[in-house]
């Protein structure tokens, strides 16, 4: 088995405390938004718009992410009601970050015009990339709990201030069980879907933002079995949250896939300049 014997924390001074995962975090948000812009000149959307974007889906994936969190652990949080805004204490999920981002560069994109769903199209690498990196912190800090295992690439966390170590060990025999890295299975998909969507989805599929849905629903499908490995509470019909929520993505994914691939129109990248003009258009027009 693969021991990980690093704390969770980067730095801790006790005033201030910096952990491997918000560090990660950060870079990962970084990482996205850099590729995004990288991507939107050659379809129509500048650069600015971007990181205006960015700004409304960092605030919105925030916001999602804690919020599904919360609901998740419903009784702590009624029980505690001033953590609920103690974000930097840990705590988020996924899906409300993925759907919590999407909400708020959806509004931001239909204030100003932006084509949405091309926008959709080139912030879906990005956006797996990030969760990529997101991982390694996951990995790091020992989070996530997963299934027990001794399966050869199972691992082992060994530092005592590691949540997993806590959890796996026995206070008997002290020892500590191996679990799957569940995490880096997911890393592992958000990477395969990053090269889908970067080279080999924008040449299949038509309209503007079915390049997104694909990614999302191929996420969603990965999800729903990587999660088995994982030791989550059951929500219903012996499912946990996340995956209920996959398969609700996926039940909303699958007939847009269907129905705007069939009938969708597909228009090419409108040059920024023009895009640029049309925008100053309306603004004179308000």
């Amino acid at each position: 088995m693969i021991e990980i014997g690093i704390g969770p924390n980067i730095i801790d001074s006790g005033s201030f405390v910096l952990s491997w995962h918000g560090f990660l975090s950060f870079v990962a948000v970084i990482v996205a938004v850099l590729l995004t812009a990288r991507l939107a000149p050659r379809h129509g959307i500048s650069t600015d718009d971007v990181y205006a974007v960015a700004t409304w889906g960092i605030l919105g994936g925030v916001i999602g992410a804690r919020l599904l969190h919360v609901i998740d652990e419903a009784d702590f949080y009624w029980d505690n009601p001033d953590k609920i805004i103690q974000v930097w204490n840990g705590g988020i999920a996924v899906w409300g970050g993925v759907l919590g981002g999407l909400a708020g560069a959806w509004i931001y994109a239909s204030r100003v015009g932006i084509v949405r769903g091309r926008l959709a199209d080139i912030t879906a690498p990005g956006l797996l990339l990030a969760m990529a990196i997101g991982r390694i912190g996951d990995i790091i800090n020992g989070e996530h709990l997963a299934e027990a295992s001794d399966l050869p690439w199972a691992f082992v966390w060994t530092h005592t201030s590691s949540v997993s170590y806590q959890s796996h060990l026995d206070p008997i025999t002290g020892v500590i069980a191996g679990s799957h890295p569940a995490v880096v299975y997911e890393g592992m998909l958000d990477l395969a879907i990053v090269a889908l969507a970067l080279w080999v989805l924008p040449k299949l599929m038509r309209p503007d933002g079915m390049v997104f849905a694909a990614s999302l629903g191929l996420y969603a499908l990965g999800r729903v079995f990587i999660l088995i490995a994982h030791d989550y509470d059951t929500w219903f019909l012996g499912l946990n949250e996340a995956q209920v929520v996959s398969i609700l993505v996926l039940m909303a994914v699958v007939p847009i896939l269907v129905v705007k691939g069939k009938f969708g129109k597909f228009d090419a990248p409108e040059p920024l300049e023009m895009r640029k003009e049309t925008r100053s258009v309306r603004r004179r027009q308000h």
